[in-house]
């Protein structure tokens, strides 16, 4: 355990998160540092603390708002030393978050077990991974992270130590609906074709009920009088433009993914590191 360090990663800050990171790191061979260039965003900014400690035999990574419990961390070191590869952190409370934000998880949770997506329940990025796991994630190559959902796809032996989620002590959360809904928007589409399959059953049933509706225009036509009207043609009209653009946008944004893939942009870039000499 004398090897051991914590490493911090600065996720493009304005405010004196560096500078207090820097001055954390004189004073103690425990703390090192490294600070990206920009904000790359969550997902991107842990895979870049992965990457600078793929060295190490274990690596646990957990968010700086210290709401997951840190003296789980024991508990999955234990775990690890008696041969799991891969340690959850699962919140079994959490009584400290709004309503809203347990239930909408809950609906999450939900919607992505449905997709045919392999996730652990009520479990972020609070984690132990084994140096061969690690590894094994570090081959994971696509720009599109969402490694919640990658860990699962590699294997290993895994296991999960739950805990209470915390109170936050300063600050306020930086992730508000609208990053929630992009997080699922990214999770779903990056890992399951579930969306795209969707609307090919949309659209045999559409196609089937416009089936039917012209079934019974031509037999009111030819045994009835048939009175003209707009109303059927509007509802038609929008709901047919409802559905295509909803399968427009589903495949856009499935395109969009394919091309920030085979632009292979670099998913990062370190500005500078600290650590004590």
């Amino acid at each position: 355990m004398k090897k051991s360090y914590i490493l911090c990663v600065d996720d493009g800050s304005k405010d004196k998160t560096w500078n207090l990171i820097q001055e954390s790191a004189e004073k103690s061979t425990y703390i090192r540092g490294i600070k990206l260039s920009r904000n790359m965003g969550h997902q991107t900014a842990l895979l870049a603390g992965l990457n600078a400690t793929s060295s190490c035999a274990a690596v646990i990574s957990i968010d700086a708002d210290l709401q997951d419990d840190i003296y789980a961390i024991r508990k999955m070191l234990d775990a690890w030393q008696n041969g799991f590869e891969i340690v959850y952190g699962v919140r079994d409370d959490r009584s400290t978050d709004t309503v809203f934000k347990r239930q909408t998880a809950k609906f999450f949770y939900k919607i992505m077990h449905l997709l045919g997506i392999e996730l652990v329940s009520q479990h972020a990025d609070f984690r132990l991974l084994d140096h061969k796991a690690l590894q094994a994630l570090l081959q994971y190559n696509e720009n599109n992270l969402f490694l919640r959902g990658l860990i699962p796809l590699i294997g290993f032996s895994t296991t999960s130590v739950h805990y209470s989620r915390l109170k936050r002590i300063a600050g306020t959360s930086k992730y508000p609906l609208a990053r929630m809904i992009s997080l699922a928007v990214e999770g779903i589409t990056s890992l399951s074709v579930a969306p795209l399959r969707a609307i090919a059953i949309i659209g045999l049933f559409v196609t089937s009920i416009a089936t039917l509706c012209i079934v019974y225009a031509l037999l009111t036509k030819l045994f009835s009088h048939a009175v003209s009207g707009w109303t059927s043609v509007t509802i038609a009209i929008f709901f047919m433009g409802g559905v295509q653009m909803l399968s427009l946008a589903i495949i856009g944004e499935y395109i969009g993914k394919i091309y920030l893939e085979t632009k292979r942009r670099p998913r990062y870039h370190i500005q500078s590191t600290k650590q004590k000499k």
